[in-house]
């Protein structure tokens, strides 16, 4: 229940607003074609953005050395400012008590926003298998 309540107002604070950047840089990635896995993980991570309490994030077995190389680009284009958003965004969500949850979430974002390849979106309380 507290996870849907914190999901809620992270929807109107702060997940519409960057899933929003995180849409338009995945439509930014199929239009130029090379980038498409680009986008893909950008819509991914947007889904994550909208709905982040619950979930997590852990390495997915197998990712080989194109995700790294695809990680190091995705940096250099995109990933840098998009992190730079959830940095500035978990900042000033810190300065409200009610806040820092939500700060955090932000923060918690910010290793999937800098690597998105080779890397899955799953339920918090899943059990690796």
């Amino acid at each position: 229940m507290l996870d849907a309540i914190l999901n809620v107002i992270w929807l109107v604070l702060e997940g519409l607003w960057m899933a929003i950047a995180y849409v338009i840089v995945g439509l930014i990635c199929f239009v130029l074609i090379i980038t498409i896995p680009f986008g893909i993980a950008a819509f991914r991570i947007a889904g994550y953005v909208l709905w982040p309490f619950g979930r997590t994030i852990e390495r997915r077995p197998g990712a080989g050395a194109a995700s790294l190389i695809g990680n190091v680009a995705w940096i250099i284009l995109f990933g840098w400012w998009l992190a730079l958003g959830h940095l500035a965004a978990g900042l000033l969500l810190c300065l409200t008590v009610i806040g820092i949850p939500l700060g955090l979430a932000s923060f918690k974002i910010i290793p999937i926003t800098l690597v998105p390849l080779g890397v899955q979106v799953v339920p918090a309380g899943r059990v690796r298998s």
